[in-house]
């Protein structure tokens, strides 16, 4: 890795100089300087002879990325055009407006403004349409381009044009310096059960975590916790340590790295005094739970400290470490493996014994290993966090799927934010018959398509009857099953009514008490919270999914 590093450091910094080496030097290192001689002609000659005039900061972008790719896809080149959204995921700040985006089409739109911050505070709704930005007409570009427009230094000003519901307004807000809070939520479920919603491992993640347990169990009575990271790609590895700390002895090995240097071999330990050593708890982890998040969650399941309650968790076992290049550039390069207090790596793919070009493939079977926890339970490695006890993830009908691809959910809710001041606080709004056959006629006057797998499955079985000449036989009765299983909106409107209100009231409750509302409005018919609430009130089964013998 030292000398992939070293490869990028001179190719972004080579000279018009050859590059010459000498008789002491390894063949490796030969090799190296060979091939960046061979990358300086190509270079070159592209740049004088090619019959367009190229771009070369362009090109040379394009090569270093093609020449990370062999690798994994966790080292990457960040240029300095790029170092506010490092700055994002590292930190979780950036200067600007603070509100998400999205493309609809060819239209740019306000999808969430985030609560006190420049968007919400000027009057920005999710749903409305960016026109102009300090005068310039932008509805040719895309989101990213936009994106890049509304940030900017903290105390700076811009003027916006947005369209909402057909009338243009203008809104002048002056831009912050945005935190976005690794906790977007937490709360009392019920009289003994708290709740922590952890979004990202960023440099404030554990002390927003200790400040929500903290106030959960002084101040409002926790006496059990389900601790949420569903949906948490991970970030810095020390939170996450920090984190596993609040439950477990100060000393305990939480995790260890191992990488092509020795110097990459690092073990970390419990380094603070407990918060709770006795308290119940699940972890909530699904396929898209990774890094820190499997750390913080491998950690408690070997320790024996959990119950881990979900999906099998993403298999991301590979630690990245920044490194700064010149021009302002930085480089985020796989330096080690982690290990689990087991001694498992939970790496699903293999990135080093595949060919060029190829995909990974996952770790085989054969070369798994099992490994104990603290309490002799088995766990393997190679297939990330496997939970103890197991959530199907809901499966929506292709009605609901195409009601949300197509933004008619969203546009509803926009179109509800306009006609409607006020709902009620999250746990108690409902939407009722009359505003659910609002909806049904909002959806019936769009333009949208959508098929059925039964449906399909029948247009199947006609080509396949109609070659074996048994379909003018069967002609009636097909026609009759095909009506049956074909897409219908107004039949499946209300065949799947109750998936569709559970998207559409989490929709409308974000218009009006953002991400922390929306959280808070589902956590009554969440199955992983329901299930959660089962084991954590059941001391036996608690107790014996983690062979505690009292």
């Amino acid at each position: 890795m030292k000398r992939i590093i070293k490869l990028l450091l001179i190719v972004v910094l080579a000279s018009t100089t050859s590059i010459s080496f000498s008789q002491e030097e390894r063949p490796s290192d030969f090799e190296i300087y060979k091939n960046l001689e061979l990358f300086e002609m190509v270079y070159k000659t592209v740049d004088v002879s090619y019959v367009d005039e190229s771009n070369p900061g362009k090109l040379m972008k394009a090569a270093i990325d093609a020449m990370l790719q062999e690798l994994d896809p966790y080292t990457v080149y960040i240029p300095e055009s790029l170092m506010e959204d490092y700055k994002l995921m590292s930190t979780g700040q950036y200067g600007g407006i603070g509100a998400l985006i999205q493309q609809q089409g060819d239209k740019v739109v306000v999808s969430e403004p985030h609560e006190g911050f420049p968007a919400q505070k000027a009057g920005l709704y999710a749903g409305d349409q960016f026109i102009e930005i300090d005068g310039r007409n932008i509805e040719d570009l895309k989101s990213s381009e936009i994106s890049d427009k509304l940030k900017g230094k903290p105390g700076s000003t811009l003027k916006v044009k947005i369209k909402r519901q057909g009338e243009l307004l203008e809104k002048e807000l002056t831009r912050e310096e945005v935190k976005l809070k690794a906790v977007p939520y937490s709360g009392m479920i019920n009289q003994d059960v708290g709740y922590i919603k952890l979004n990202s491992f960023t440099k404030t993640a554990y002390q927003d975590v200790l400040e929500a347990f903290v106030d959960l169990k002084k101040n409002q009575g926790m006496k059990k916790l389900i601790f949420d990271l569903r949906n948490n790609g991970g970030g810095l590895l020390i939170e996450a340590v920090k984190i596993v700390n609040m439950f477990v002895p100060k000393g305990t090995v939480i995790v260890s790295m191992k990488g092509r240097e020795r110097k990459s071999d690092v073990t970390y330990s419990a380094p603070y005094k407990p918060q709770d050593l006795q308290m119940p708890i699940t972890v909530l982890v699904n396929r898209n739970s990774a890094s820190a998040s499997e750390i913080v969650s491998g950690a408690l399941q070997d320790l024996d400290r959990a119950v881990i309650v979900g999906e099998t968790s993403f298999g991301k076992g590979l630690v990245q470490r920044p490194l700064d290049l010149k021009y302002g550039a930085k480089i985020k390069v796989t330096i080690a493996k982690y290990y689990t207090p087991s001694g498992r790596c939970i790496q699903k793919l293999d990135y080093s014994h595949r060919e060029a070009g190829d995909k990974a493939a996952a770790v085989s079977d054969s070369l798994l290993h099992k490994f104990k926890t603290s309490r002799g339970r088995e766990v393997i490695d190679g297939r990330g966090i496997e939970p103890e006890v197991t959530i199907d993830l809901p499966k929506y009908g292709r009605l609901t799927t195409a009601l949300v691809v197509n933004n008619i959910i969203f546009d509803f809710a926009t179109k509800f934010r306009a006609e409607n001041e006020n709902v009620a606080e999250p746990r108690k709004f409902e939407i009722n018959d009359n505003q659910y056959a609002a909806f049904k006629t909002f959806a019936l006057a769009r333009d949208f398509e959508y098929t059925t797998a039964s449906g399909d499955l029948m247009e199947k079985l006609k080509e396949i009857a109609d070659e074996e000449n048994f379909l003018e036989d069967a002609q009636s009765e097909y026609d009759v099953l095909l009506e049956k299983f074909s897409a219908s909106k107004e039949r499946d409107l209300e065949k799947f009514k109750s998936e569709i209100i559970e998207i559409l009231e989490d929709e409308i409750v974000t218009r009006y008490y953002f991400q922390k509302g929306r959280i808070s409005h589902s956590l009554p018919d969440d199955k992983y919270i329901i299930e959660s609430i089962k084991i954590l009130n059941d001391k036996s089964r608690y107790n014996d999914i983690l062979n505690i013998q009292e």
